[in-house]
């Protein structure tokens, strides 16, 4: 048995415990108290050690494994998400569009309606929705948006467009797509930072509403297991502070019951400079984490910069090679002074040629700078080039890839990427090749149940669709593999490895119990969609119940 010396307030106990701990892999029950996980082994020994005060829970033989985190999710958008028109279970336009209608029916008019999620791939679709389309569900008098599944594009209607000024005479912002008919006119589909010209006339939601939204989704993550997540930022959007302002406030009320490494936009680093913040700043609440840089845009959005153009597209697109948000040379000033403000660097890169000329930084900066304490990443690594593969590990930068992107994305790379899909979401062959691995979600931009990640990982097929074969079955991985990406390899990616990520004596007590054992599920169910059907019964957090399902 490991322990520390101290009276448990809680024992979990009759369980499999999976502690990712090497000392001791396996165990039967875990004892907690003052946030902290006191002593982890067989039932007998960890029991003695309760008095009566200490709360005692039967597990019913179910599995147990670290609390879950979450490597890559927006926890504002995601929360505020939650209160928006929600499209991402739409099966087709008219069903978007339906849904639109129905949000569009309980508005005040003149209010702005903003949704998100939608996917045309999802339709069997390639056409993007239009203003015109929009109108129609909208009415005239208030202006709307809705974000693509990706957020790295939007729809908005013809009132939104009025709102911004933006008609046939407006150019393309830099890093942006404004999406025009044969005419020239605004179709009304926005590309990355071109939906900054709409989207900045929305409200931002007030304090007590962004508070309200963190915790109720946060409650909603606690019953998908998740006890600790890396916030992500936008390209040059203002979310950053208003969502750490937020976390600051529910962190003093005592109502932060999640473990928060929040990035810092790159545009956002003059505070930084001015404040001489370090990342780690915080506790093992709320602390500071990556400064976030943007190389490119997305697949879905025909967005991602890439080495050779994408197949199959309209006349209006050929030779589309995606968008480099950010140049190369603003990327590399962004990348140095981040490293001498004491802070590692999280870029998203999801074209080869996005991650080709982030890896060269990254190379470059390695010459001239030492070694980060917390590690660089690259967020998504979703197409890249064998060739640069290896380089991942070779420069220790983590590779933070959300498993799930693999199955939604499926049907648009076999579209526009053809064979070059085999080169896309190589989990496999990113963790055989040494380099550290942490998993998320995207989330909004796709399911947080990190569940369906792991099937996703492990199957790389989508539920509906079994038992159809996996999507390039070479690059599934183990259930081990996917596990350690959602606890200690998430944990390491953010610094974090000496507080979470295994069940350890002397770490925070946070812990997630599932309905069925996963270790136990044979091939053929877990090929079947098993482990998406698996539950999270209890989530505990700071060895504190706060999800319970028993």
């Amino acid at each position: 048995m490991q322990r520390l010396s101290c009276t448990p307030t809680l024992i979990l106990h009759n369980a499999r415990v999976y502690t990712q701990d090497a000392a001791l892999p396996w165990a039967q029950a875990v004892a907690m108290g003052d946030g902290r996980i006191l002593a982890v082994g067989a039932d007998d020994e960890v029991l003695a050690l309760g008095d009566a005060t200490t709360q005692r829970i039967d597990a019913g033989g179910r599995l147990v494994l670290p609390g879950l985190c979450d490597a890559h999710i927006h926890l504002s958008h995601y929360a505020l998400g939650l209160r928006e028109v929600r499209l991402a279970g739409a099966r087709s336009r008219s069903e978007m569009l339906d849904r639109i209608r129905e949000a569009a029916a309980r508005t005040t008019p003149g209010a702005w309606i903003v949704g998100q999620g939608w996917n045309e791939s999802r339709w069997g679709d390639t056409d993007f929705p239009t203003a015109v389309e929009i109108d129609a569900a909208t009415g005239a008098d208030s202006p709307a948006i809705f974000y693509r599944s990706d957020m790295h594009s939007a729809v908005v209607n013809s009132a939104a467009l009025r709102l911004a000024g933006v008609t046939a005479a407006t150019p393309n912002p830099p890093g942006g797509v404004i999406d025009r008919d044969v005419s020239g006119q605004p179709t009304g589909f926005l590309r990355e930072l071109a939906i900054d010209l709409v989207s900045r006339h929305i409200p931002p939601p007030t304090a007590t509403e962004h508070d309200a939204a963190l915790v109720d989704g946060i409650a909603t993550l606690h019953r998908l297991g998740i006890t600790a997540v890396h916030a992500q930022r936008i390209k040059d959007g203002d979310d950053g502070p208003r969502e750490w302002a937020s976390l600051l406030r529910l962190r003093e009320a005592g109502k932060l019951h999640l473990r928060v490494a929040c990035n810092v936009a790159a545009h956002e680093m003059v505070h930084l400079a001015g404040l001489g913040l370090r990342t780690g700043f915080g506790d093992d609440y709320l602390r500071i984490g990556h400064v976030k840089v943007f190389a490119d845009g997305s697949l879905g959005s025909r967005t991602a910069w890439v080495l050779t153009p994408f197949v199959k597209l309209t006349p209006q697109e050929s030779d589309n090679f995606g968008v480099c948000v950010t140049p190369p040379e603003q990327m590399a000033a962004e990348f140095r002074r981040a490293v001498e403000l004491g802070f590692p660097i999280s870029v998203h890169a999801i074209g080869d040629r996005a991650n080709r000329v982030v890896l060269d930084i990254f190379e470059e900066l390695a010459g001239s700078a030492p070694a980060p304490a917390i590690p660089h990443r690259i967020e998504h690594v979703q197409i890249i080039d064998p060739t640069d593969l290896l380089r991942l590990a070779q420069l220790g930068v983590t590779a933070s890839v959300q498993p799930i992107h693999a199955t939604d994305d499926m049907d648009t790379a076999d579209l526009f990427l053809g064979e070059r899909g085999a080169h896309m979401y190589n989990f496999r062959s990113l963790i055989e090749s040494g380099a550290l691995v942490a998993f998320g979600s995207d989330a909004p931009v796709a399911d947080p149940n990190p569940l369906v990640g792991i099937h996703a990982a492990l199957v790389r097929q989508r539920t509906e669709r079994l038992p159809a074969p996996s999507w390039y079955e070479g690059e599934c991985i183990s259930l081990e593999q996917a596990i350690y990406a959602y606890t200690l390899g998430a944990a390491r990616a953010a610094g974090w490895e000496r507080e979470i990520g295994s069940i350890t004596p002397g770490k925070r007590a946070d812990v997630t119990v599932l309905d069925q054992n996963l270790f136990a599920l044979s091939v053929e169910k877990i090929k079947a969609g098993a482990v998406a059907a698996t539950s999270v019964v209890m989530t505990i957090f700071d060895g504190k119940v706060v999800a319970n399902a028993l």
